[in-house]
């Protein structure tokens, strides 16, 4: 179980070497969701002296006052026996400490840069870890010790900021409290016992710790607390005994240290019977087997929370796209790659897959018919206007049977209206069109990724489309001018001839251009008129639809891949010039998974192996 430890510590390390933890982290959930231990107690209570006693290192800064003042994540690693011990900072990668005083100027220097050299404090955490194989796997957080009385040089709101941090901590479910507090103090005034009770009122996370035992009062002694007497914790109190000020002084070893810890409670005959489970050795013990304990009992919870959290990043990378490729044979792939999803996306709106095709039927269905219907036909047909043009066709001598040369004349300048409906009727399609690409692109995600592409494909859609347009426009209205320049014959053949409706033979030619007469003939023209417009309502249609909406799913982008076989390197580059803050994004997301993934396969094989 201790590889169970060092997974966690790995995986909180690699959380905040990528922003996963703290207010600032966008997914923040997973480093809650990882047990810690949090070392908790008033200054001057001995935290430091504890915590150097479980590593077997002078590392930490001492002094008067306020000397933690920033969280310290303290993750141990064991390493093999006789390997070298050393010590990283999360904010020095790769760079190894093996002289621990160097370490504790680092920690002052690194406070100091994050606070300034003023008795400030900041909840930014420092991370260091320690390699040595004479540690147990453990993560400790040392948190800035509680204090009653703000110093000169401090905000007056420093007792209550040092609160809510550390409260910050301990409050999380998944946390162990670590609650030290000075035997040589009443245990009701203790800040660290007091905090404590506010957030685990059962004392079911806190794990009592007693310093100063060896300072205590001449015939008074710690046996009350440390049985649980005094106060209950589910965990039994821990006593250890520090180095003093002046066996610091004069830099006694943490292993003569260790010795005369366990020879103390082993000859002091009120500690006697307890010397088994007292001392910082066996601190270090209980803490990592607790540890242990309560991720084993986390990692369901765990593992639910990884799995989502890759789906989350796994759908996250998708959105953002693939990262470019270096070469040029690369960036042209990627860009018709990209064209080619643009493209697929737009069929798909005009096969009706996406929506808006359908906007394209209701132009032929609707539209078109209620454009011809509106179509006046009155000033071409009117009595003065027939009389006019089968006059002036006529010319110096009148027609014999009917005004052949009149009949054409009336309804070509009448077909002619017709021109407006049709040329509408390519225009309304060329917009849906147009509407269509702007869908399409919304809907193409690596367009958004590439700003400049998304232009160019755009402007590229866009001409392609008006070249469609101006070819579908000749060819809709050179239906209408065929119809004016060749009439049906058969239509006029099956009409009704004068003679048959009672016409009077040996009337006179000048009486044929009366009111009835006229209006005969533009009764005709208007049948003949409408009868071309019938079979243009399905013929324009027939005619857009070839010119305009087959050849935008065909070729949309046809001119426009050719112009790209031709561009050179650095332009294919300007087209893929995506937004820094989107690269920086996905290069993380990148990091970010991969750790996911490398924590959800340890995970599941622990998870198995229980």
């Amino acid at each position: 179980m201790e590889n169970l430890i060092s997974l966690v510590n790995k995986i909180q390390r690699a959380c905040t070497a990528l922003g996963d933890h703290g207010e600032a982290s966008a997914l923040p959930t997973l480093w809650d969701s990882l047990p810690a231990i949090a070392v908790v107690g008033g200054q001057s209570s001995g935290k430091s002296s504890v915590l150097e006693s479980i590593v077997g290192k002078d590392f930490l800064p001492r002094g008067s006052g306020i000397v933690t003042r920033r969280p310290l994540v303290l993750q141990l690693h064991k390493s093999d026996e006789g390997s070298r011990e050393y010590a990283e900072f999360l904010h020095l990668q790769r760079k190894r400490f093996t002289d621990f005083s160097a370490v504790r100027k680092e920690i002052q220097d690194e406070t100091d840069r994050e606070t300034g050299q003023m008795k400030q404090i900041s909840s930014v955490p420092i991370h260091l870890s320690i390699y040595s194989p004479n540690v147990v796997n453990l993560t400790l957080v040392d948190l800035p010790g509680l204090t009653k009385v703000a110093v000169e040089g401090q905000p007056d709101t420093i007792v209550q900021d040092i609160e809510n941090m550390v409260r910050s901590y301990i409050e999380k479910p998944n946390c162990i409290i670590l609650a030290i507090s000075p035997a040589n103090q009443d245990l009701a005034t203790s800040d660290a016992i007091k905090i404590s009770r506010e957030v685990d009122p059962a004392g079911e996370r806190t794990i009592g710790v007693l310093t100063k035992i060896d300072l205590m009062d001449k015939g008074t002694d710690a046996v009350d607390i440390l049985e649980g007497k005094s106060y209950r914790l589910k965990f039994p109190w821990i006593g250890v005994v520090n180095r003093s000020q002046a066996d610091i002084n004069k830099n006694v070893d943490m292993i003569a240290a260790r010795r005369r810890e366990r020879e103390y409670f082993a000859s002091t005959p009120e500690y006697k019977h307890l010397a088994q489970r007292m001392g910082s050795e066996y601190l270090a013990k209980v803490l990592s087997k607790h540890l242990e304990t309560v991720i084993k009992s986390r990692i369901p919870g765990i593992q639910s929370l990884i799995n989502k959290t890759v789906a989350e990043l796994e759908t996250e990378l998708s959105c953002l796209g693939k990262p470019i490729a270096a070469d040029a044979g690369g960036k042209l792939y990627t860009i018709m790659e990209i064209c080619r999803l643009f493209d697929q996306n737009y069929r798909e709106h005009l096969d009706g897959v996406r929506s808006g095709g359908d906007k394209v039927y209701n132009v032929f269905d609707n539209q078109l018919p209620a454009a011809l219907q509106r179509l006046q036909f009155d000033k071409q047909l009117s009595m003065e206007n027939i009389r006019k043009l089968i006059t002036e066709a006529d010319g110096y001598q009148p027609h014999l049977i009917a005004p052949e040369q009149g009949y054409r004349r009336l309804i070509e300048s009448t077909l002619v209206t017709i021109r407006g409906p049709a040329e509408a009727s390519v225009d309304a399609i060329h917009s849906i069109l147009k509407d269509l690409v702007h869908k399409a692109m919304n809907e193409t995600p690596e367009l958004k990724q590439y700003p400049a592409l998304r232009t160019e494909v755009g402007n590229a859609a866009m001409e392609s489309l008006e070249r469609m347009r101006e070819q579908s426009k000749r060819a809709t209205l050179q239906l209408v001018d065929m119809e004016c320049c060749y009439l049906t014959v058969d239509f006029f053949r099956k009409l009704p001839q004068e003679a048959d409706k009672g016409g009077n033979p040996s009337q006179s030619i000048f009486d044929r251009y009366n009111e009835a007469y006229l209006r005969r003939i533009g009764t005709t023209v208007l049948s003949y008129v409408n009868a071309v417009c019938a079979g243009l309502r399905h013929s324009i249609p027939k005619s857009i639809v070839y010119c305009q909406v087959r050849e935008a799913k065909r070729s949309l982008l046809d001119f426009y891949y050719t112009e790209l076989g031709k561009l050179e390197q650095n332009r294919l580059s300007a087209l893929l010039n995506e937004d820094p803050a989107i690269m920086e994004r996905r290069s993380a997301l990148a990091k970010r998974l991969e750790l996911y993934r490398s924590a959800q396969a340890e995970i599941d094989t622990v998870a198995w192996a229980k």
